[in-house]
């Protein structure tokens, strides 16, 4: 890989961190479809090189999360009894997404997310029209089993797609009646362990899958994506969010929403 490819693999990170940060993303949702976009698949059928983007991204997510979750950690907003359910959950259904989708065809998980996409549009355009409630900071923690359902079905998604899983665990954890202000630190403290152990099972995992030609995916193609779009999404992200304290767009989040659904079109086509 020459500088020229490293610099765009930066930039890449650079802008999903950047726009993540604007709009309160994710950065894989930004990364797959760059990726899917500009790189690529030697193999139009299968499309199995999209398990190393897919793999690249969630190494991404967890320095990604970690960075929040130090600043999460800082003004006191995560709640540890949150957290003791949430963590191992969500980490199963990561574990359990991951094996799943690294036993199918690549298309079958680039179609899910493409259609992924277009649910968190259609979600964009309700919560604009409709304000998502917001809750008392004194609000009790729901029971054990409700954060669990939660955290098996994010993490489940997440892997599955390799996602990190914030865009789904903040609205489900909201609607159990948690602060957005806990549950934004309570998902980026699980999730930078539940991505942690995705990556490192989807990582693992690369060597099972086979190429046309015979070959399979290599661990280091994936770490080859993950560390020059880490470098660009951890300097991007302290960009956007610096940004969105500056920028008064309201509609920035259905905007970006809008284009990532014509761009999941353009991946998949």
């Amino acid at each position: 890989m020459d500088l020229i490819e490293f610099g765009l693999r930066m930039l890449v990170g650079l802008v999903a961190g950047c726009v993540g940060g604007l709009a309160g993303l994710g950065g894989s949702i930004i990364m797959i479809p760059a990726l899917a976009m500009f790189w690529g698949y030697k193999d139009e059928d299968a499309k199995n090189e999209h398990h190393v983007y897919m793999a690249a991204a969630m190494c991404v997510n967890v320095i990604v999360a970690l960075s929040s979750t130090f600043l999460h950690t800082k003004k006191k907003a995560a709640r540890k009894d949150l957290l003791m359910v949430l963590i191992p959950s969500m980490a199963g259904g990561m574990l359990a997404g991951v094996t799943l989708s690294s036993g199918s065809k690549g298309a079958w998980a680039l179609y899910a997310f493409a259609g992924f996409i277009w649910l968190y549009c259609i979600y964009n355009i309700v919560t604009t029209i409709r304000k998502i409630p917001d809750y008392p900071d004194e609000n009790p923690t729901p029971v054990w089993w409700k954060i669990a359902l939660v955290g098996v079905f994010s993490g489940a998604v997440a892997g599955y797609l390799g996602i990190g899983g914030g865009i789904l665990l903040v609205p489900l954890l909201n609607m159990t009646k948690i602060p957005l202000r806990h549950a934004i630190a309570g998902s980026a403290g699980a999730m930078w362990v539940a991505s942690l152990i995705g990556a490192t099972g989807k990582l693992a995992l690369l060597p099972t899958i086979q190429l046309p030609d015979g070959s399979t995916l290599r661990v280091m193609d994936a770490i080859w994506f993950a560390i020059p779009m880490g470098a660009g999404a951890l300097v991007g992200a302290y960009l956007g969010a610096f940004l969105a304290h500056k920028l008064k767009l309201p509609h920035l989040k259905l905007v970006i929403a809008l284009i990532l659904a014509v761009s999941s079109i353009k991946m998949i086509a």
